[in-house]
């Protein structure tokens, strides 16, 4: 089986898996765009200050990981459930610094309004309007939260995002690329990108 990356011979070549390209799936696709895959959101960033990051929450599939999102989601849930057309927040990746979570919320826009400027403001006022008690230690103690700070990630969304869905051989290369109103995942050989280079066929 000649095929590379994932790819299955179907007897007159490779079927190459999303992503990848090349007679033999030897490439990683030069343009992948992750707009659709994120619909109506805004990418925000926020540091929970009474809680500490373990190994294993580094890992999608960990108990840690999904305990903490499910808690971190509830508490959002608590923040933003007055902001417009909310609906839901979704974790990216966790990473240390107390813990740095990397998400987006979910939003239905009003129709006709592709704008979300003003929503992107509305979750800041509401996460700053959220109660933040000076001394946190009590509520870790009873195993509640305080200490959430998000702010917005805005034009530059952390290059774990497209490794999410990059392949796997080649996720290290692509990072996020905002062109016009769609998300794109890139790398140095994709054309008519600022700084890119010319990689011939690889």
């Amino acid at each position: 089986d000649p095929c590379q990356n994932g790819g299955h011979w179907v007897g007159m070549g490779c079927l190459c898996p999303p992503n990848v390209d090349g007679a033999r799936c030897q490439f990683g696709a030069s343009t992948i765009n992750i707009t659709a895959e994120l619909g109506p959101s805004v990418m925000m960033l926020a540091r929970v200050t009474n809680r500490n990051f373990s190994e294993d929450m580094g890992d999608t599939s960990s108990t840690a990981y999904r305990s903490f999102v499910d808690e971190f989601s509830r508490t959002m849930d608590r923040i933003y459930h007055n902001v417009s057309g909310y609906r839901g927040t979704r974790v990216l990746t966790l990473t240390r610094g107390s813990v740095v979570v990397n998400y987006k919320v979910l939003l239905h826009p009003p129709a006709g309004d592709t704008n979300l400027d003003h929503r992107a403001r509305e979750l800041l006022e509401a996460a700053n309007a959220a109660a933040q008690p000076e001394n946190c230690s009590h509520l870790a103690d009873r195993g509640e939260w305080g200490g959430v700070r998000p702010h917005l990630i805005g034009a530059s969304p952390p290059p774990e995002l497209c490794r999410r869905y990059a392949p796997a051989n080649f996720k290290q290369y692509y990072y996020p690329y905002h062109a016009g109103n769609s998300l794109l995942c890139v790398t140095n050989c994709t054309l008519n990108v600022p700084g890119s280079i010319d990689c011939n066929s690889g």
